[in-house]
């Protein structure tokens, strides 16, 4: 990990993060608690049962959250983007661990610093539950994407996702970024590697997506994704 100076000014998705909320001072007494920190690919933000004394703001770059299972095996839980907020916990441990996909910048707050600062800023703390409500209704999502979905219908769920969020960002949807690996999408959807890489070419073969290398997907259009998400 590496700290780097950055102006809030500067930064290019502000407008999503959690300290949107604030305005002249009360963002300046929010400043005074962040580092802005730097993740290189695959480097490990923090790991699962860690005391959680920092959150994060991921500002750009991926990153996904996973468990270990007890015979060994790896359930991924989520993908984070720039926005998203890293770190939330219930009690005094991180439930998950954290791995930068991609290189990874992000805001750090002390976690104890910004409960304080809760008392002063009540619309800031009404920010982040708003924003740990979005991340429940992202489990619940995934929750039914492992039980009651068809490969080809999990796989077209997943892509959709992809290219809503590159929506709220402000970015085309016409090229799907897709920086995870093949690994990662099996991990997450519940399958193995063959069959996500299998329903990809049977998707292309259908003519629904473009597959211009590992990292880009072209999407002939997103109603189509839409329908087989919804197993029409």
């Amino acid at each position: 990990m590496a700290v780097r100076p950055q102006l809030c000014e500067a930064c290019s998705i502000k407008d999503l993060t959690f300290c949107s909320s604030l305005h002249g001072a009360e963002h300046d007494q929010l400043r005074q608690l962040l580092t802005h920190v730097q993740f290189d690919s695959h480097s490990t933000i923090f790991h699962e049962a860690e005391e959680a004394d920092y959150v994060f703001n991921v500002t750009s770059g991926s990153v996904k959250l996973y468990k270990l299972l007890g015979d060994g095996r790896r359930q991924i839980t989520g993908f984070l983007f720039a926005g998203d907020f890293l770190g939330l916990a219930l009690n005094a441990n991180y439930s998950y661990t954290a791995e930068a996909v991609e290189p990874v910048t992000a805001c750090r707050f002390p976690r104890q610093k910004l409960e304080k600062l809760f008392d002063q800023f009540p619309h800031l703390e009404k920010r982040m539950l708003g924003m740990a409500v979005d991340e429940l209704a992202a489990a619940q999502d995934q929750m039914l994407l492992l039980g009651r979905k068809t490969a080809k219908e999990k796989v077209a769920s997943f892509l959709l996702m992809l290219a809503r969020r590159q929506e709220h960002r402000g970015e085309k949807t016409d090229m799907i970024n897709v920086p995870m690996s093949r690994s990662d999408i099996a991990d997450y959807l519940g399958l193995t590697i063959e069959t996500v890489s299998r329903t990809l070419t049977q998707l292309r073969k259908e003519s629904t997506i473009s597959l211009k290398d590992n990292r880009h997907i072209e999407a002939v259009g997103l109603d189509m994704l839409e329908d087989l998400a919804e197993g029409l």
